[in-house]
C-alpha cells in the first residue's frame, strides 16, 4: 500500500472489510523506512503473485504453468502455481490469525500435535513468532520440528491443504484463518535465525547429526557476512569496537568493494589506511580462513542484535584468495 501511493491504495481499501482496513492500517503506522531492496522485493513478489493467480483463473492450471515457465522460469513458475493453488484452495482456512496468538499460549495448544502439524503452524508465523513460539516448545521437539518445515516446499499443495482442512478445525478458537505461502528452508534460516545463540546452536548441531546437507542449507541462508551491508551506521560503529581487527583483517580477503567499504567509512582514515597495509602483507588466505572469520564477526553480530545493541534489518573447497 505504501509503495503504490495514496491513490492507488485508496482504491484498494474499497474492497477490503472495515477489520482489514484497521489492521492494514496498523501495520503502515508501524513500517519505519522501506529499503529499495525489500520495496523491489515486495513489489515483485506481489506482481508475479497476482499474475499466477490471474492466469490460473483465466486458463487454467497448463495454460498458466506455460506462460510462467516462459516468464519467469521453471523453477519460480512452479513455486508460484504451489502458492497460488494452495490460497485458492484453502480460502479463508488458512493461518493469518495465528501471527496473532500468544506464542506461550499457541505452544501449549499445538504441543501434543505431531511434529508435521507443528511445522505446519510454524511456517504460517513470521519468523520472529516463529522463533518464540519454537523456544516455548521442549526441547527436544524443536530440532525435529524444524527439519519437517523446512522439507514443507517438497508437499503437495493438495496434501497441505487437506492438513490445513483439519488443524483449522481444532484452531477456531483463534479466529479466522488465512495464509499463503508454507515453509521451506529459507523460512527455517530466517526462524533459527531470531533464537538466541545457544538454542539455534542446539538446534542446528542436532539437524547435522540426522542430515548434514539440511543443516548446511539452512546455515548457508541465515544471517551471513554479506548482509552487514544491511546494517545502520550506529551498528557498524558497535561491531567495529568489538570485532578482533585480526579477524577483521582476514574475514575481508577477498570480498566486494561494497562490503569493504561499509566497514572502511565507519573508521578513522589511519585505521583504514592500517588495514588495508595488514591485508596487503597478509598474502592468499585459504577461503576456508576468510570464511571463519567472516564466521566469528556474523557471531558478534548477532550477540549485538540478540542483546538489542544493534538491529540486524534482512538477514568451499580450499580455494584461496590474493
Amino acid at each position: 500500500m505504501v509503495l503504490l501511493g495514496d491513490e492507488a491504495s485508496a482504491n484498494l481499501f474499497r474492497y477490503l472489510e472495515e477489520d482489514e482496513v484497521q489492521e492494514i492500517t496498523k501495520e503502515i503506522s508501524r513500517l519505519g523506512r522501506i529499503e529499495p531492496e525489500t520495496a523491489d522485493g515486495v513489489l515483485d513478489d506481489y506482481y508475479k503473485m497476482a499474475l499466477a493467480r490471474d492466469y490460473l483463473i483465466k486458463g487454467g492450471m497448463d495454460y498458466a504453468r506455460k506462460l510462467l515457465v516462459k516468464a519467469f522460469g521453471q523453477d519460480v513458475s512452479k513455486k508460484l502455481l504451489d502458492r497460488v493453488t494452495l490460497s485458492l484452495k484453502s480460502g479463508k482456512a488458512g493461518f493469518d490469525s495465528l501471527q496473532k496468538a500468544d506464542p506461550a499460549q499457541l505452544s501449549k495448544f499445538i504441543q501434543n500435535e505431531h511434529p508435521q502439524t507443528i511445522a505446519l503452524v510454524l511456517a504460517h508465523l513470521n519468523a520472529s513468532q516463529g522463533a518464540a513460539l519454537l523456544s516455548s516448545l521442549p526441547e527436544k521437539l524443536r530440532a525435529d520440528v524444524v527439519m519437517r518445515m523446512a522439507s514443507l516446499e517438497q508437499i503437495s499443495p493438495e496434501i497441505i491443504t487437506k492438513i490445513t482442512g483439519v488443524l483449522s478445525q481444532k484452531l477456531q478458537s483463534l479466529g479466522d484463518l488465512s495464509r499463503e505461502s508454507y515453509g521451506g528452508i529459507r523460512a527455517v534460516a530466517e526462524l533459527v535465525n531470531r533464537l538466541d545463540i545457544d538454542a539455534s546452536t542446539a538446534i542446528l548441531e542436532h539437524i547435522e547429526g540426522e542430515n548434514a546437507n539440511l543443516a548446511l542449507s539452512i546455515r548457508n541462508l541465515m544471517f551471513v557476512f554479506d548482509d552487514i551491508l544491511l546494517i545502520d551506521d550506529a551498528g557498524m560503529r558497535e561491531i567495529i569496537q568489538r570485532v578482533d581487527k585480526k579477524t577483521l583483517t582476514v574475514a575481508l580477503k577477498g570480498t566486494s568493494e561494497e562490503l569493504k567499504a561499509q566497514f572502511f567509512r565507519h573508521m578513522s582514515q589511519r585505521a583504514v589506511q592500517m588495514l588495508k597495509e595488514d591485508m596487503e602483507v597478509l598474502g592468499p588466505v585459504k577461503i576456508k580462513d576468510v570464511e571463519a572469520a567472516q564466521q566469528e564477526i556474523v557471531y558478534v553480530v548477532r550477540k549485538l542484535d540478540q542483546d538489542g545493541i544493534i538491529s540486524i534489518k534482512g538477514g568451499g573447497a580450499e580455494e584461496y584468495v590474493n
